[in-house]
């Protein structure tokens, strides 16, 4: 009886102990219709976290993968439908700053550069945060 409880106790402690797998993110359609501005932000920011959970574990392709995706958002986010009018005018520049960091993330997954691929990540949180809607 101790055995099985034993056993039970130590199974139920190692699947609470398990990291839940996100879904991946579907890649947008090179010319697709605008999407709304919250759901690009939403994306953006899952992308981000995806990025910075890969970075911690050495997954570079996924930190590759993130930063295309971030690309991509960057792409879309100044087409975004609803975008709020507190963020209108600075989205043309913060969209490019976010391009051009994804670009380099993907360029540091690449070369597995760790230093590179921190600081590039921790601007791309900052460049996300700026996105907020309650700004």
């Amino acid at each position: 009886m101790k055995r099985t409880l034993l056993i039970g106790s130590l199974l139920l402690f190692a699947t609470a102990c398990q990291i839940p797998e996100r879904p991946a993110l579907r890649p947008l359609p090179e010319d697709g219709p605008p999407l709304p501005y919250a759901e690009l932000l939403t994306r953006a920011r899952a992308q981000c976290t995806v990025a910075t959970e890969a970075f911690y574990v050495n997954k570079w392709a996924d930190v590759e993968d993130a930063a295309r995706g971030l690309e991509q958002t960057a792409h879309y986010l100044p087409k975004a439908e609803d975008i709020p009018a507190k963020q209108k005018d600075a989205l043309p520049a913060v969209s490019t700053s976010l391009n051009k960091d994804a670009v380099k993330l993907r360029e540091a997954a690449k070369a597995q550069d760790e230093k590179a691929a921190n600081e590039v990540l921790q601007r791309l949180h900052l460049t996300v945060r700026e996105l907020r809607l309650d700004k």
